[in-house]
């Protein structure tokens, strides 16, 4: 007997005291039972901190059947008389309590929690609180589950640029997939031991590691100025029958987007609502050919070269023919002294023919190329477009002098918006922003640094163009985008879209207007789009929408009245 009992107290103290086959390791490690924490996502929010999307921690309730059917009575740590004891509980006691917590039926809960299946989810979408005083409850079998549940407040006010997430955790669609790394954070965990019976051992491991919670992202956006031109072009688009319409706002000083609305924009809380081709943001993901939008750079270019100035005159007539190509206006007219403010002013593809051919193929593609015609603005959104710049050498006789009006090339609203600002600012191209700052858990925030700008022509050619641009309002075409107290130059636009199969030719025009205030030192520029109106092209104006959506950005940004004078370029020969 003393032998035997030698051999077994040797044998308990190998396992227990020097665990040589690890076995007591293996023994926990087998009690150990793991729960994800989810990390809070990041929010999304505008310029003022406006949240647009943010994310709640939600709990479901979920019970294993086969442990709480079987389980009469369970122990747990209960505060007795201030302090701490270990208690038995019965099980009805625990579903009373349950059932209180949950704020449900105690029979409902009971049918819930009986049964024989291992996961059942009680209850779902708890707030926190709720979670906490379940899992104090240490009922067997009942464990909470901790999900993120994301949520829009502003609903469709950018929309497409927030974008939404693909079963409730992975970026979809605009800043929600671009930035999801940075947005989702890292999830935590909890460590708890088990016994045999499958119930939770109340004075065993309990360990937590803490999630580490997503940054926020702070964009560029205004959302009130946001939900302004929504509201415009949607009404514009409704109203003039078209397929889709964009209006696009920048800040010219910084490069900022502080507006970038779509027709039919999306709610995030609900995406499925819209069809497919309206859940992105048209202003960077759609290339079109702009127009005459364009006779600006080409303008520019032949100030900058030295071949043209404002006050140059052209003898145009109703048409203009050469190397075999014959060109036309959209107006009827005779025999014209123009000035090249005048034909920009009344936006006369005759007078810009003739003038662009003072500068060679190359340099027509090299001032598009300088302009950023054909390189995808980089603003953090996916799907961004490119545009068509074909190279000088691969243009057929007529697209060598299309190009000057802005036919046989094609870029998106948003390139066009930043050649504008170049204009703008003073000759230097800043790049769009769209996100302005990541900020992290303690609220500390990283400014995202500005990319780098260049100086595409010089502050004399730039004011030049500023001058023509203002005197296509005081003076030319463009009447109806003047705006009351402000100084504003503009630039109209229209061309013709192909057929969506690519072989029928073309189904309508692009229209469009872009323009800067004040003139005494712009602020904004405002771009307005319309795809396909119905109607007559020629009647069709965006002054209107235009002139709104720009006052609105003057006073949201408390910009001064204008104080001098306009400039009047004479659009005639004297």
């Amino acid at each position: 007997m003393l032998t035997l009992l030698l051999v077994v107290g040797g044998k308990l103290f190998l396992v227990q005291g020097l665990d040589v086959g690890g076995m007591a390791a293996a023994a926990l490690d087998y009690r150990m039972r793991e729960t994800s924490l989810p990390a809070e996502r990041g929010s999304i929010v505008d310029a003022n901190g406006t949240v647009l999307a943010n994310s709640v921690i939600r709990y479901n309730v979920v019970v294993d059947q086969t442990v709480n059917t079987k389980t009469e009575t369970f122990k747990r740590l209960d505060m007795v008389d201030g302090k701490e004891k270990l208690v038995e509980v019965g099980r009805d006691q625990g579903l009373q309590e349950l059932a209180a917590a949950l704020g449900m039926d105690q029979d409902a809960v009971r049918e819930a929690v009986t049964g024989n299946q291992r996961y059942y989810i009680v209850a779902k979408d708890l707030k926190p609180e709720v979670e906490d005083r379940v899992s104090n409850l240490q009922i067997p079998g009942i464990v909470t589950e901790g999900v993120s549940k994301r949520v829009y407040p502003n609903g469709s006010v950018a929309g497409g640029i927030i974008g939404f997430l693909q079963d409730g955790s992975t970026g979809q669609a605009g800043i929600e997939q671009t930035q999801d790394e940075l947005l989702r954070g890292t999830d935590g965990k909890r460590l708890f031991e088990i016994g045999a019976d499958g119930l939770r051992i109340p004075v065993g491991v309990d360990e937590l590691t803490p999630p580490q919670n997503g940054k926020d992202v702070r964009l560029t956006l205004n959302s009130d100025l946001q939900y302004f031109a929504q509201q415009a072009i949607q009404s514009q688009s409704d109203k003039q029958g078209a397929e889709w319409g964009v209006i696009t706002v920048m800040d010219a000083k910084t490069g900022d987007i502080v507006a970038m609305a779509d027709t039919n924009s999306p709610d995030p809380n609900d995406p499925g609502r819209v069809a497919a081709k309206d859940r992105g943001v048209r202003s960077v993901t759609a290339a079109y050919e702009p127009g005459s939008v364009q006779k600006m750079i080409t303008a520019a270019a032949l100030i900058e070269e030295g071949k043209s100035s404002p006050l140059d005159t052209f003898t145009l007539g109703p048409s203009y023919t050469v190397d075999g190509q014959t060109f036309t206006d959209s107006f009827a007219h005779g025999t014209e002294d123009r000035t090249l403010a005048g034909v920009l002013g009344w936006s006369m593809n005759t007078g810009t023919v003739m003038a662009g051919q003072r500068l060679t193929k190359e340099q027509r593609y090299d001032w598009l190329k300088k302009f950023g015609i054909g390189e995808a603005p980089d603003i953090g959104l996916p799907a961004v477009a490119a545009g068509i710049l074909t190279p000088a050498d691969q243009w057929d006789g007529r697209q060598e002098y299309t190009v000057l009006f802005g036919q046989g090339v094609s870029q998106s609203t948003l390139q066009t918006v930043r050649a504008f600002q170049t204009i703008a600012n003073n000759g230097v191209m800043l790049q769009p922003r769209l996100i302005d700052a990541y900020i992290s858990a303690d609220g500390k925030a990283e400014k995202v640094a500005a990319q780098p700008s260049r100086q595409v022509v010089s502050d004399n050619t730039a004011q030049q163009v500023q001058d023509i641009l203002e005197s296509a309002v005081t003076e030319g075409q463009i009447k109806d985008a003047a705006i009351d107290g402000y100084r504003v130059g503009a630039k109209t636009g229209t061309s013709e879209s192909p057929c969506d199969d690519g072989k029928s030719g073309f189904c309508g025009f692009t229209a469009s207007i872009v323009g800067m205030a004040p003139m005494d030192d712009p602020r904004f520029i405002v771009e307005v789009v319309l795809q396909r109106p119905k109607g007559n092209i020629y009647g069709i104006t965006q002054g209107p929408v235009f002139r709104s959506v720009m006052s609105q950005a003057l006073r949201t940004y408390n910009i001064q009245p204008s104080t001098g004078e306009p400039a009047r370029l004479p659009q005639f020969a004297k």
